[in-house]
Formats: C-alpha cells, structure tokens, sequence
C-alpha cells in the first residue's frame, strides 16, 4: 500500500469516526414542524467534510439548511426523500446533491461496509463566491437557485460518476485536506469545491443533453441556453458544422424564434432568477450575462420585461 493511499484510508477512518460527534441538531421548523438540522460544521467552517462508514444507518427524515454533495464511496446506499415517501438507491460511484431545505434521509443495511463522503457547504456562501462562475451551468444552475425560489423544495439531484473521473481523486484531496485540518484548511477547500462544481456541473451537462432522441434544433437551443454569456451565431456554426445561415433559418422554421430571441430569452431567464435570488448587483449580473455595459443589460431588460430590473440588490 503506497503511503498516500494508506493516509486516505487513515483520514476517512478519522472522519468516520467523529461522524457520531458532529454538531447534530434536529429541531422542529416552527411552520411546517418537520426536523430541521442546522450547519454541523464549526462556527468559523463554510466548507466541511464528513465521512459516514459502517453496515447500518438509519437517519430520521429531516431537512437542512446548507447544500451537500453525497458520493457513495463504497457500496451502495439508499436516501429517503421528496416528502419522507421516496426511496432511491444511491449506487456505488453515484453523487446525491441536496438542496438547502430538500428533504431527506440516509438509510442502508449492508453486510459490507458503506462509505459515504459528503461535502456540505453553507448557502449563503454558496450563492456568494460560487454562484457567478456556475451561472453558465444549465440544469445546475437552475437547481441551485430553487431553495430560494421554494424554501422548502423536495429537489435533489442523483447522477453516476464513471470511476476513471478525476472528481475522486479531487475528493481524495479534500478528504485529507479536512482530516487534518488546519488554519489553511477553509483557504483551500473553497476553491476546491468551485472546481468539483464545475465537474459536475460538466457531467450533468453530458447526461441531461444527450444528443438521443434530439433534433438538431433542439440541441442548438439546450446549447444557447448553456452559453448564453459567450454565445454568438458563427461560434454555433461552428460548434455543429453548419453554416450561420442554416442554423438561423432552422432555428427560425423550427422554433418561430431568430437566434437574437431565444439567445434574450436565455438572458433573461438567468436575470431575473439572480436578481429575485442572489445579492449580486445588475452590474455584475450584466456581466455575468455577457452584456458589454450596464446600460446595455438595462435596455435589454427594459423592452422585454416592460420594467427595470429590480432584485434584492436594489430595493
């Protein structure tokens, strides 16, 4: 066994075994009276990592109020959720993203072990320094504004990860990196977890716009919606091999829409979901939308909703 090796296993066994410890809470939500656990890290903690391993888990129902990312390391496992009345099986290799406030709740009886991994991440840090560099991120992007949107959302995404992915060998760091934490240790984890955003980000994009049972049309749209920032007709002409003007008369002749239309309607999807949920303010958000100037995004904003922009940032 190289040495690396044996300190992973030395640092899961370590996280494995304060696990027990960590800052469990259960208490009853005022209005809907279901459990609710607040952050389990400590105080000075936006990132942490916990590690679950044994042959019986058995976690009440109970909703949270950060987002974690669940890897089954090793077995499988299975996760009670939308409303404690669903079941999934959680395979080995599988990742299990949880919204804040999305229900759910561990469970398994093996005869083996199970190892499962969780990433948690507090939400108001989530949406601060991760939130900008994800809004390219399709479904993801979506799924992670929606606690806000519906406080109490039964959304949860479940998705393989192919074992030749180095989003392990990113895990296998971040694990180290938390059993034997130090005053360095949140300076590195928090980059790290943008990084393991973005991958699977990347993988879920693979398996949500599986080209099966697409038209070309369609992929183009799935395609402007992805990169709606750095989007132009000529670079999806040359993404799919057409020339510019057959991807603007199909996209005309299959949606009723010009590329102009459905690349502002990406735009402003994105807007008004950061504006209603995120603190950013309309310059940053302009630029995350790819508008060269402020004024410009206030325009766009202006013909198509028939209003400013307003949000958060500006009341």
């Amino acid at each position: 066994m190289h040495g690396t090796e044996r300190r992973l296993l030395e640092a899961i066994d370590r996280l494995s075994t304060g696990f027990a410890g960590l800052h469990w809470n259960f208490e009853k939500d005022r209005h809907s009276h279901e459990l609710i656990s607040r952050w389990l890290g400590e105080p000075d903690e936006d990132v942490m990592v916990c590690v679950f391993k044994g042959k019986l888990i058995d976690e009440p129902f109970h909703r949270q109020d950060f987002y974690f990312f669940n890897f089954a390391w090793q077995n499988s496992y299975d996760a009670l959720s939308n409303g404690s009345d669903s079941h999934i099986t959680v395979n080995e290799g599988d990742c299990y993203i949880g919204q804040p406030y999305s229900g759910y709740a561990l469970k398994g009886k093996r005869n083996e072990d199970m190892i499962i991994v969780g990433v948690l991440i507090r939400r108001n840090v989530f949406f601060k320094e991760y939130i900008s560099t994800l809004s390219q991120g399709g479904a993801m992007f979506r799924f992670f504004l929606d606690p806000e949107r519906r406080p109490f959302s039964d959304a949860a995404l479940h998705f393989p990860i192919g074992r030749d992915s180095c989003i392990w060998s990113l895990l296998e760091t971040m694990i180290i990196e938390y059993a034997y934490k130090n005053e360095y240790t949140q300076k590195v984890l928090k980059p790290l977890v943008l990084v393991l955003c973005m991958f699977l980000a990347k993988k879920l994009r693979e398996l949500d716009i599986s080209h099966v049972n697409k038209s070309l049309a369609e992929q183009i749209v799935i395609y402007i919606h992805n990169e709606s920032q750095l989007c132009s007709l000529h670079g999806i002409a040359r993404y799919f091999g057409y020339h510019p003007n057959y991807i603007s008369a199909l996209l005309r002749k299959e949606t009723g829409k010009t590329f102009s239309e459905i690349l502002l309607s990406a735009r402003m999807e994105k807007a008004n979901l950061l504006l209603s949920n995120t603190e950013l303010t309309n310059e940053e958000i302009a630029e995350m939308l790819g508008y060269s100037s402020t004024s410009n995004f206030y325009k766009a904003y202006r013909l198509y909703y028939g209003k400013t922009p307003r949000g958060k940032n500006n009341r």
